[in-house]
């Protein structure tokens, strides 16, 4: 064996610099001055300011004294008096081919008939809420309703 062959059987120690030479001395790698040079330093997060700037929506928001079911369509008698004829079925896909109603995003409507105006003709009237005195007006001119 030769002495350039040996080797320690532990390291050797390394004194760590304090000071203005080392690491962990005067400014202790905080850089100079300022936030982030202080103790107790936070960094107010970057999120927060965008959360702050967003609208506060609570619940529904200002729609929350409205209800969340789909309304019908109304349909009154003097629709159905103009578009169809005596011995005609009315239900909701009728009066949409007719053009009374329009689907909307291709989904069927809930439809209620009114009894706003006169009603002449006989017809079966399925699919549809109706108001009482539309009841009595379609029944009155010798119709039906199911």
């Amino acid at each position: 064996m030769q002495i350039n062959d040996l080797k320690r059987k532990t390291k050797n120690k390394r004194s760590i610099k304090v000071g203005r030479g080392g690491t962990r001395g005067k400014t202790s790698g905080r850089g100079t001055k300022g936030q982030l040079a202080r103790s107790g330093r936070k960094l107010r997060p970057e999120l927060r300011d965008i959360i702050k700037k967003l609208p506060k929506l609570r619940g529904r928001g200002k729609n929350s004294n409205l209800s969340i079911q789909i309304k019908p369509l109304t349909v009154n008698l003097n629709d159905i008096e103009a578009n169809f004829k005596a011995g005609d079925k009315v239900s909701p896909s009728t009066l949409a081919a007719k053009g009374v109603i329009k689907h909307y995003k291709g989904r069927n409507e809930l439809v209620k008939i009114l009894a706003t105006g006169t009603l002449t003709k006989k017809v079966t009237i399925s699919g549809c809420t109706i108001s009482a005195g539309a009841k009595e007006a379609i029944e009155k001119a010798g119709g039906s309703v199911k």
